[in-house]
């Protein structure tokens, strides 16, 4: 079985393009990265030469990919990269809490207000944080 580190890059051989089927990554010389002759996009090797990353890219997480000796595979983002999923998480689980909370409490309207604006305030404000992170 092979190991989820995948083969170290090696500097000096050509591989295919991990975007298209027919382009071929092309060392650069005197640098650790490569370009494609195809498509024309730049990757640059890190994590001591297991990951390729796709530099100059328009999505919000950067693309990255491991070389499994004939292959390429997608590697999976690092925690850091993954905050978005964690914060509609957290948006979730104060709305399951919160919701339950108001209207547990007295049946009087106002109470069920200021828990229903709270619960609120507290589902925008970590979607508020991710559009400041995401926002060019």
């Amino acid at each position: 079985m092979q190991s989820q580190k995948g083969k170290k890059i090696d500097l000096s051989s050509d591989y295919p393009c991990p975007c298209r089927r027919r382009g071929r990554l092309v060392p650069i010389t005197l640098t650790e990265a490569f370009g494609c002759d195809r498509c024309q996009q730049l990757f640059v090797v890190e994590d001591k030469g297991y990951l390729l990353e796709q530099l100059s890219t328009t999505y919000p997480y950067k693309r990255a990919w491991r070389w499994m000796g004939g292959r390429w595979v997608v590697a999976q983002p690092r925690f850091g990269q993954t905050y978005l999923p964690i914060a509609l998480g957290i948006i979730l689980v104060l709305l399951v809490v919160w919701l339950p909370l108001a209207l547990r409490s007295d049946n009087t309207n106002t109470n069920i207000l200021v828990w229903a604006m709270v619960a609120v305030l507290l589902a925008v404000l970590p979607a508020l944080m991710v559009w400041l992170t995401y926002r060019r």
